[in-house]
């Protein structure tokens, strides 16, 4: 079984929810930053603070509004912490208050006394919990590390798979100079977000760096320009680079989809044959324009073979013979 992924309270105070637009303020149970936030989706207490307990999901953020905010303010200041206490109990590993509305003192005791902590917000509830959402969704998404180089080639995010050595960094330059995106070199966090989307990054010790054979590291942000990198990209194409092999089989047509499991995920496949004269960065590029056309409806390898099949079907209409016909005849 997988282990249950989790970060801490105390990730959420980092710049990066400011860059989001979140603005936080530690209000009290400071010493709980430390509790694990095991889900990406937010829950407000509704009919827990009326003493519906069970409708707490462990693990949550738990948030509370200008009415979770009122409604403890009309109760008795010992009902405010025994209704606080009930709800702690639940393995809630924060409390985010919205729209700069701060939780009565009694509550924020029940809090300190718990270690769980209360986290003071301007926003208002729906924004502040769009952007938690998502950045927890960033943080807790299912994630592997894969030796290769992404690009964004035609705004395509294309994987270049293939082992050590076999030229996928020079390819990766090639594709730069004809005015495509670097996202990572040689190494691509890739993770699963939303179900069904596969995102790849680049960790930030070797952000916009290659390693090119023979000139060692460059730093194409700096040679190229910032139009020449970005920090991520949708995973959408694999180009697995393969040494060429005399006598053996290759793709000639393309009529079937090959794809690649990431992550639980199929991503379309080419496998490339690399041979000294072949222009790698040319064949990746042409793979890239092809695969935005299939996902556009336009297959080239099936359309011709439908014009076959229709052509061949006139031929035999217009002889009369069915070719079948014609072998069990000569058999005769």
């Amino acid at each position: 079984m997988a282990p249950t992924l989790a970060v801490a309270v105390g990730s959420l105070l980092g710049g990066r929810a400011e860059t989001l637009g979140l603005k936080l303020e530690v209000l009290a149970g400071a010493g709980g930053l430390a509790r694990p936030i095991t889900s990406p989706h937010i829950q407000k207490t509704g009919l827990a603070l009326a003493g519906y307990h069970e409708y707490i999901h462990p693990g949550r953020v738990l948030v509370f509004g200008q009415s979770e905010i009122r409604f403890l303010e009309r109760q008795a200041p010992a009902d405010r912490a025994g209704l606080m206490t009930g709800i702690l109990a639940r393995d809630v590993p924060c409390v985010l208050a919205t729209a700069g509305f701060a939780p009565p003192r009694e509550a924020l005791d029940a809090c300190d006394a718990s270690q769980v902590p209360v986290l003071l917000t301007p926003v208002p509830t729906g924004v502040a919990i769009a952007r938690v959402t998502s950045l927890l969704e960033d943080s807790l998404a299912e994630r592997t590390i894969v030796h290769a180089v992404l690009m964004d080639v035609l705004g395509l995010g294309v994987l270049i798979a293939g082992e050590s050595g076999i030229g996928k960094s020079e390819c990766a330059v090639d594709l730069i100079m004809r005015g495509h995106r670097l996202v990572a070199d040689d190494t691509v966090e890739v993770r699963r977000r939303a179900e069904t989307v596969l995102i790849g990054t680049c960790p930030e010790l070797t952000r916009h760096h290659v390693e090119v054979r023979g000139l060692g590291l460059i730093n194409v942000r700096e040679l190229f320009g910032i139009a020449a990198v970005r920090t991520s990209k949708r995973v959408e194409l694999v180009v697995q680079l393969d040494r060429w092999e005399p006598g053996r089989e290759y793709e000639r047509l393309g009529l079937d989809d090959t794809f690649q499991e990431i992550l639980g995920l199929r991503v379309p496949l080419v496998r490339m044959p690399v041979a000294p004269g072949r222009g790698v960065a040319t064949l990746v590029e042409v793979a890239a324009r092809a695969q935005l056309l299939r996902s556009r409806g336009h297959h080239a390898a099936r359309t011709l073979a439908r014009r076959l099949e229709v052509q061949l079907r006139r031929a035999e209409q217009e002889s009369g013979v069915h070719p079948e016909a014609d072998e069990d005849a000569g058999e005769g």
